[in-house]
């Protein structure tokens, strides 16, 4: 045993990093055997191989570097996820639950360590503001139940920032105050209020700017993913020149960055994967490296300690959040959640305390005395264990509780007769929902992709499906080699968003045809396709076959032009035709415009008459209450080119029309492709063509209804000829 003791600790990175890995790998396979949440099982990995356990690894400063970039890692996640107009509707309810959770603790934790332990007012002052903040440890629980915009937990990453940020500004007063220094008490309010606000200002106005430029010029993932980092370390850096910690300007990076990164998009998934592989498994098996398990067994004290540090702590988190949810009428599931998510404490609690330990409140007498620390570092394992536990309980009973809502309202009670008649718009069942995406060029299909992603029911089974329809010609062969490859690419695209899509090259002589029967043959629901990229001035505007498509199919269908990428659009402009909420498709293009106004967290405007208004406000309040929906009156359709001067280059511009025949056609339709062309030429440009009654088209014959109408009718011709400018 003497000769194999030698070997240890393991000083040499490379093993360490394998070890970690190992850890990494098998811990959760014995927690989820145990039935223990596998964050717990890091941390008491951590414990066993630490220095203060088996000491089987050495602490070195890889354990340090991604240390800091787990935590980093988990408020930056924090802010990414966050629903930040959710936030601003319920500010109040943020700001209350922020204040309680920082100051009930903060209280209970000062009188137990003032009257029990005898500390002194400003040890117990610092044991306090320890106790205030917490660490969203148990937040990597959210992500696996899909719970990040659960309105308990947004309450609960909200007001832990609130008290962190308290807890941060109070500790450096106390520091500025028994500081070297004797001036930096007196100018360090002013200095950080002016460094503050210096940086806020600062950040708001550069990083949207820089990060929009970016992304415009460049799609490559691995520099995209860099760049979001740097953005990371940029703010927690200057966060610590301004006197808090790092993992506040990590969390308001991700404030920043919330809108420009889509929740489904390869991006995220990117950023989600690397953190929870490495980062920070490796931050929670360096916190359990810290704890010193063997000073429970060196007396009483240190139990008695540890015991009432950890229980007035939780005490008064519990006391916030279970009072917070009477006050807002919560759930008691919603109660759980917000107490096991703001009860946690792990290095930021450390941080802390060594900043007591270099404190002097007399020659030779520090303001942390090595009790203090004990206690503090064990507390970290006492909390981590109930955060964790109550956190995984919460989240299973909110997603059962969620799940049998959903039940009951999949099964309603059968309208009477009477009703049925004002229910024919209810909004679609969409769960067998199938999306269909022509792709052609290889400069705009991944854009459609991400469309399709944005849009798509993400509680379907169906898989959306990427065609590609080739001419069956002499180049047939070659064609079909490069759609081939093109639909390769988007499946590598979708898979890096967790996302398996069906493709299908089809050979045809008539490419709508083509579209139109493997639209049929797939069963699917809508179509999103990119608008016909013209290879000459004169070309018609919807193309050589987009027309014959939209008059075969009854089905919606979503062209599309993108000239930047769609995670940089800044607000979304709908045109509206009246008569429109009487259509069959009405809901269906209203619920996947607001799903991409959700995902891009964007401003979306509506332009129609008041009645067609009315009946979106009320289905956005209804079930899309976090979209920020603005409605202007446009009383005639004639008003459409009015639109062009209001519309940026970060904007999209949505025109629902309709097929002739149709409840909500018009003749001023007629011109729409003119308008377009001449008004909207460069913009971000997408057309859709609702739902319509009755079934596929393209199986009958009929001499009263066409498949193909012209673009242009001889009567434009005319026009066109009577008012051509004559040569003198």
């Amino acid at each position: 045993m003497s000769t194999l003791a030698a070997y240890f600790p393991i000083t040499d990175p490379t093993l360490i990093f394998f070890v970690v890995l190992l850890i990494i790998l098998f811990a959760p396979i014995i927690m989820g055997k145990l039935r223990i949440p596998h964050i717990i099982g890091m941390v008491l990995a951590g414990v066993i191989v630490g220095q203060y356990g088996l000491d089987i690894l050495k602490r070195d400063d890889s354990f340090e570097l991604f240390g800091h970039v787990g935590l980093y890692y988990i408020m930056f996640l924090a802010g990414l996820e966050m629903d930040v107009e959710g936030a601003k509707k319920n500010a109040k309810d943020y700001i209350v639950f922020g204040l309680l959770t920082c100051f009930v603790p903060l209280g209970l934790t000062y009188l137990m360590a003032s009257l029990l332990l005898h500390y002194t007012p400003e040890a117990s002052f610092l044991l306090g503001c320890i106790m205030a903040s917490n660490t969203l440890i148990a937040y990597p629980i959210i992500g696996r139940y899909g719970l990040q915009r659960h309105h308990s937990v947004m309450l609960s990453v909200g007001s832990s920032m609130i008290s962190l940020f308290m807890a941060l500004v109070m500790i450096a007063a106390l520091a500025a105050v028994y500081g070297k220094d004797s001036m930096s008490s007196v100018w360090f309010w002013p200095l950080f209020v002016g460094k503050l606000a210096l940086y806020i200002v600062a950040m708001l106005w550069t990083i949207p700017r820089l990060t929009r430029y970016f992304l415009r010029r460049y799609s490559d993932s691995v520099m995209q993913y860099i760049f979001v980092l740097a953005v990371m370390f940029l703010n927690a850096a200057l966060t610590t020149y301004i006197g808090l910690e790092g993992i506040f300007g990590a969390f308001f990076s991700g404030l920043i960055l919330n809108r420009y990164i889509p929740h489904v998009s390869p991006l995220m998934n990117r950023i989600e994967f690397i953190g929870n592989a490495l980062f920070i498994p490796y931050f929670l098996i360096g916190v359990g490296m810290l704890i010193n398990v063997r000073t429970l067994f060196h007396g009483t004290q240190v139990l008695w300690v540890v015991g009432l540090i950890a229980f007035f702590g939780t005490f008064g988190k519990a006391v916030a959040a279970y009072l917070s949810s009477l006050l807002f009428r919560m759930p008691k599931d919603d109660g759980h959640m917000m107490f096991g998510l703001t009860s946690a404490h792990a290095a930021g609690a450390i941080a802390m305390v060594m900043v007591g330990m270099k404190l002097e409140t007399a020659p030779g007498v520090f303001l942390v005395n090595d009790d203090m620390l004990n206690g503090v570092v064990l507390m970290i394992l006492v909390t981590c264990i109930i955060s964790t536990l109550m956190t995984e309980h919460a989240s299973q009973q909110i997603v059962i509780s969620q799940r049998t809502h959903q039940s009951h309202q999949s099964h309603p009670v059968p309208p009477s007769p009477t009703q049925s008649h004002h229910n024919t718009h209810q909004p679609p069942h969409d769960s067998t929902d199938r999306i269909l995406i022509c792709v052609k060029y290889p400069e705009i299909a991944p854009q459609l992709l991400n469309l399709a992603l944005f849009v798509r029911n993400r509680q379907t089974d169906q898989l959306p499906i990427a065609l590609n329809v080739v001419y069956d010609d002499e180049q047939a062969n070659d064609n079909r080699k490069q759609g081939l490859r093109l639909l390769e690419q988007l499946q590598k695209q979708a898979s890096a968003s967790e996302v398996r899509l069906m493709t299908q090259v089809r050979l045809a002589s008539n490419i709508a045809n083509g579209i139109k029967h493997a639209f049929r043959e797939s069963a699917c629901t809508e179509v999103i396709m990119g608008m016909h990229v013209h290879t000459n001035q004169n070309a018609k505007f919807w193309g050589d076959f987009i027309q014959s498509l939209y008059n075969g199919l009854n089905r919606q269908i979503m062209l599309v032009r993108f000239v930047q990428p769609l995670n940089t659009l800044r607000r979304i402009r709908v045109a509206v035709p009246s008569r429109a909420e009487f259509e069959p498709g009405f809901h269906r293009w209203l619920e996947r415009l607001c799903r991409l106004a959700g995902e891009l967290d964007c401003r979306t405007e509506f332009h129609g008459r008041e009645e067609s208004l009315t009946l979106i406000n009320e289905y956005i309040n209804n079930r899309h209450h976090s979209v920020r929906a603005e409605f202007t009156r446009m009383e005639h359709w004639n008003e459409l080119p009015q639109l062009a001067a209001h519309i940026a280059d970060d904007q999209l511009f949505v025109v629902v029309t309709a097929r002739k025949g149709t409840i909500s056609y018009k003749n001023a339709l007629d011109r729409l492709p003119d308008e377009l062309q001449k008004y909207f030429s460069g913009k971000n440009l997408m057309i859709i063509f609702p739902d319509q009654y009755g079934h596929q088209k393209e199986d009958r014959m009929s001499f009263t209804e066409a498949q193909h109408h012209e673009e242009n009718s001889i009567y434009d011709t005319i026009q066109r000829w009577l008012h051509r400018p004559r040569n003198p």
